[in-house]
């Protein structure tokens, strides 16, 4: 009996696209325009990647979210993020930030770089399945550092 996986064929390769986000983070972003209906349940694809601070420091200021789940990975560089329930923290390199945003929420991400102005990280942004209304999540299912939910650790 042949217990290997089938390989699968590789269906499309987009190219990720040069674009502006926040208040002027120049990012790629590999999907997240016409390609979304293809890839239910994910909204977007961005890698954020500089050794200039201009590129990224303007950052992502107070913005809300309503039914989406924001991933972030950090490889070099800081970013700090806060929350409106008053959570916050810094994402340093290695580190992978997991936010449920039912609704209400407004948060802010500042890339800060590292001592020699390095940036590097991306963002995945999912949205939330409709079993999972917005109006069910509570202000702890939103976001909450103590339970694991914000910030956690990939290595040590």
């Amino acid at each position: 009996m042949d217990t290997r996986t089938p390989v699968r064929q590789i269906k499309k390769v987009w190219k990720s696209i040069p674009t502006m986000e926040g208040a002027g983070v120049r990012l790629k972003r590999v999907f997240g325009f016409h390609e979304v209906p293809q890839l239910d349940p994910f909204l977007l694809l961005d890698c954020f990647q500089s050794d200039n601070r201009d590129d990224y420091v303007r950052g992502f200021p107070w913005h809300p979210h309503r039914g989406i789940e924001t991933i972030t990975y950090v490889l070099d560089g800081d970013v700090e993020h806060q929350d409106s329930l008053g959570n916050k923290g810094i994402i340093k390199p290695g580190d992978v930030q997991w936010m449920t945003a039912g609704s209400g929420i407004v948060h802010q991400e500042m890339p800060k770089g590292d001592a020699k102005g390095r940036m590097w990280g991306g963002g995945l942004r999912e949205g939330l399945e409709e079993r999972t209304s917005s109006q069910d999540l509570t202000d702890a299912d939103r976001m909450h550092p103590q339970r694991g939910a914000a910030f956690e650790r990939l290595r040590d």
